[in-house]
């Protein structure tokens, strides 16, 4: 498991994506690229993040900020999620959680006393040059997509 740190060189990844797209890090190299991870594709937190940062998609692609959401569905469930809520973001399927692995975001959960592994809630803004610029770890969603956009104008 990695603990990455601001200024470190962001894991090159690729995975297949919604739409059946392919999506890699090597494919944002010269923009800045909000790599956010999140549990479960259409759950309450997860669609309320999700929608929230598709309604400001145009706000981050003016500040030249690519928006990908990586979790351990499906390439169909992904595909699922965003024709129901009418997402516009990239959706990235790490179904052998390597990628989440790489970036430290795979952990031990628990809820009602079970516990289990699973990806922790965590946004990664990664640089033009692919290195970690900034980190929110164990995001609360409510307001996390405008605080996310602000530093990215603010980079």
């Amino acid at each position: 498991m990695a603990n990455l740190n601001i200024g470190d060189d962001a894991p090159d990844f690729t995975l297949p994506g919604n739409g059946a797209q392919t999506i890699s890090l090597a494919s944002f190299r010269g923009k800045r690229l909000v790599l956010y991870f999140y549990p479960k594709d259409d759950t309450t937190a997860c669609t309320t993040e999700a929608i929230s940062f598709s309604q400001l998609l145009p706000d981050f692609d003016k500040a030249g900020a690519a928006i990908v959401g990586v979790s351990a569905d499906s390439v169909k469930k992904h595909d699922n999620f965003v024709s129901k809520r009418e997402l516009t973001i990239a959706l990235g399927s790490d179904e052998d959680t390597a990628v989440s692995q790489a970036y430290g975001v795979w952990k031990e959960k628990s809820m009602y006393g079970k516990t289990y592994m699973g990806i922790e809630r965590t946004t990664f803004l990664i640089d033009p040059a692919g290195r970690v610029a900034r980190i929110w770890p164990k995001v609360k969603v409510a307001g996390h997509a405008e605080e996310v956009l602000a530093a990215v104008k603010a980079l």
